[in-house]
């Protein structure tokens, strides 16, 4: 991403919330990584289900752990995971599908025939038949998300590479002998990468919903480790007595929801050919 992108994204109003939101976010959950007010996961029975007060301000849970102590520890199983599964299908899917589209023939018979057949099914349901043969836990989780994503972007990859090797400076820079490798790295690779990241960021927010919802369903983190999404799941059995337990990870979703969506479709906007 070059820098004039960059400075127009910024003075775009919804990219440049996006990302101080998402900027904040970042902190939050890079500090939260290492450290926290309170142990977050250490039991203290005799705290449990406190209100909010100036020692705990988001009370603390059943099992008397400091709820935000826990927000913050599960900040970064949250954006974190959503981050790592998107840079892992977006690696992927370029890679596949550049090279699919580039090279033609068997190639591209095979590796789109291969993701044909991880389009068979929705995304979310072949994620939970990954979920079925592997069994719950965090890492199955991405694992599974990643094998449910990855060929769409492929197949998203390998039409734009189709598209770019028909563009008038790719076909110049090939008259004019310049190797391939250079014409792929230099003409074609970061126009591609560029859209492509652009839908993935457009889909960070559908990921982190992705990622809470498998964990609401206790399919993802497993207990006593913090995530956003098991944090929901947890909280809802005490809604009646102490339903604050439930705004604080509701609103942590919400916030990184939100960012993802405001920068994609800032991202979108600058990045179009009308706005470049």
């Amino acid at each position: 991403m070059d820098r004039s992108l960059l400075r127009r994204l910024w003075r775009h109003r919804s990219g440049r919330w996006g990302a101080l939101i998402g900027l904040a976010l970042l902190l939050f959950a890079t500090v939260g990584a290492f450290w926290t007010p309170h142990a977050p996961d250490v039991p203290d029975y005799a705290d449990a289900l406190q209100s909010p007060s100036a020692a705990h301000p988001f009370g603390t849970d059943a099992s008397g752990r400091d709820m935000f102590s826990r927000i913050m520890e599960g900040a970064h199983r949250s954006i974190g995971a959503a981050l790592m599964v998107l840079g892992a299908v977006f690696a992927i899917g370029l890679v596949v599908g550049t090279l699919a589209g580039l090279t033609g023939g068997l190639t591209d018979t095979v590796l789109m025939r291969i993701a044909d057949v991880a389009m068979t099914l929705p995304g979310l349901v072949l994620a939970f038949a990954v979920l079925g043969l592997l069994g719950p836990g965090f890492l199955n989780l991405l694992i599974a998300l990643i094998i449910a994503d990855w060929a769409w972007y492929a197949r998203l990859s390998r039409s734009l590479s189709l598209d770019a090797r028909r563009r008038p400076h790719v076909i110049a820079a090939r008259m004019a002998g310049i190797p391939q490798w250079r014409i792929v790295l230099g003409h074609i690779l970061p126009g591609v990468a560029l859209q492509v990241g652009v839908v993935a960021t457009l889909a960070l927010g559908g990921m982190i919903g992705a990622i809470s919802g498998f964990s609401f369903l206790g399919l993802g983190v497993q207990p006593p480790a913090a995530e956003w999404g098991a944090l929901l799941a947890e909280s809802r059995l005490f809604f009646s007595i102490a339903p604050w337990l439930l705004i604080a990870p509701a609103g942590a979703i919400f916030l990184s929801v939100l960012s993802a969506n405001l920068l994609g479709n800032a991202l979108r906007d600058v990045a179009s050919p009308e706005e470049a």
